[in-house]
């Protein structure tokens, strides 16, 4: 590690005593919690997957640091909060993090390795090798699912949704985009849930709903390999309402429940009920909604479907303003419940999208080259499923059971430890003040599966 001065840094005095800080405390880290997501990895077998799909064209005999261990050191530094490959250069020498990412190197030093490094790595995948790593994100899914269920799931609904990914320099396949007003790409994201399927990173000058068709197909043929009876359920906002992705569904016994943007046609249909919230609306000033459906076929559509509109009145300045949504589906359920209970909870994707991007910085797509950047998309990904599994499986029913990424990397990941190295074991000593030292030690013993007291500690206070 590196030796810093251990000269005192004096302070103000505090109650007549001197007040000195120095760096000779010995082998300390601020990161203890990444122990969890070693812990969470053991339990998918998420990096041994994903080193498995990426060639490695190096000399064995000349490497110093193996590709698993590279995968482990960056996947575990995002989920930790380590955005950027220069981070690496003081990690590199933390003796936890040396532990985590199981090098092999000297028992007494082995440094990890440099950003440079890390740099190659990300900079030899191939086209080929990004879409067997999207592969393992959905066989990792697939996994999570059977470790968490005795029973097949009855229903898997697919949300699809696209956001923007800004760019701040001259990455190839940049472009200019009207709606965001920026340049920008445009990744899709596909979740079953708070599971994440797809992480997809595109340029901007395309179609919002380009490639939905077949990578829909993929998932579809994986999922009912695994669970022939499940029922499959495509959603998404009106930017992947496309006739052909319909008739895909409707061929292949898929259902869909997408949005639908208002034309002349639509507001026509639905005029009656808006009429009616505006005069309810007028008497008290109160938000009014009622829901209509009809069968309706859009120029480029093959065959009438059925549409459920939502006419609504909302107070706003001087007289309110209509709020009129429609949706298409080929559900059969009512179509209210189907708006206000399935299709709004489509919003929660956009939650796990905001999530990748803020918190485990996926939106970090500073390579030059566009496959580079694509892999930094899917290294965040799988940070974001070592967290979401650990969010799943290890904090249900406590406190952070919907907490997201960075408030769980503040109370479970960013603990300051002492590490005790000997010939037998590595101990990490924690701070005994820690706040949250209870549930930490219930996370680890439910991804361990050990439970020396006989009884899991309670997760909702620490002593």
């Amino acid at each position: 590690m590196t030796q810093c001065n251990e000269s005192p840094v004096p302070f103000t005095s505090l109650n007549r005593r001197n007040l000195v800080a120095d760096f000779a405390g010995g082998s300390i880290t601020s990161d203890a919690g990444a122990l969890l997501l070693r812990q969470v990895d053991q339990q998918l077998g998420l990096i041994d997957a994903l080193d498995r799909v990426i060639p490695d064209p190096r000399q064995p005999a000349l490497i110093l640091h193996p590709q698993r261990a590279l995968l482990a050191q960056r996947i575990f530094a995002i989920a930790c909060g380590y955005e950027d490959l220069n981070d690496h250069q003081q990690l590199r020498d933390d003796p936890l993090w040396q532990a985590v990412t199981d090098h092999p190197g000297p028992d007494d030093a082995p440094q990890l390795a440099s950003p440079p490094t890390l740099c190659r790595l990300e900079n030899r995948v191939s086209r080929k090798t990004l879409f067997q790593i999207s592969a393992v994100l959905v066989e990792t899914f697939i996994k999570s699912y059977h470790l968490t269920h005795d029973e097949p799931p009855e229903e898997l609904i697919l949300d699809f949704d696209a956001t923007d990914d800004l760019v701040h320099g001259h990455q190839e396949n940049r472009f200019f985009h009207g709606y965001y007003d920026n340049y920008c790409f445009l990744p899709l994201y596909v979740h079953c849930g708070d599971h994440l399927l797809v992480a997809y990173l595109r340029p901007s000058n395309i179609d919002a709903a380009l490639h939905t068709g077949p990578i829909l197909k993929l998932l579809v043929q994986r999922l009912r390999r695994e669970w022939p009876n499940v029922r499959i359920v495509l959603r998404g906002d009106s930017g992947f309402c496309r006739h052909r992705v319909m008739n895909w569904c409707e061929r292949n016994g898929v259902f869909y429940l997408l949005g639908l943007a208002r034309n002349r046609v639509l507001l026509r249909n639905v005029q009656f009920q808006l009429d009616q919230v505006a005069q309810l609306h007028a008497i008290d000033g109160q938000a009014y909604r009622v829901f209509h459906e009809f069968l309706y076929a859009a120029g480029t559509w093959s065959r009438l479907r059925r549409v459920i509109a939502k006419a609504e009145y909302l107070p706003g300045a001087k007289d309110g303003k209509a709020n009129p949504r429609f949706i298409v589906t080929n559900l059969a359920d009512d179509g209210r419940a189907l708006y206000e209970d399935n299709y709004c909870q489509r919003g929660d994707t956009e939650n796990r999208i905001k999530e990748q991007q803020l918190g485990l910085f996926a939106d970090r797509t500073s390579c030059h080259r566009f496959v580079a950047n694509q892999f930094r998309v899917l290294l965040a990904a799988a940070a974001y499923v070592l967290v979401s599994h650990l969010r799943r499986h290890a904090l249900r029913d406590t406190d952070l059971e919907r907490a997201e990424v960075g408030t769980i990397r503040l109370k479970l990941f960013k603990i300051g430890a002492w590490i005790l190295r000997s010939v037998r074991r590595i101990v990490v000593k924690m701070s005994s003040s820690h706040p949250w030292q209870n549930l930490f030690r219930l996370v680890a013993q439910r991804l361990t599966g050990t439970h020396p007291n006989g009884a899991e500690p309670n997760p909702h206070f620490s002593p």
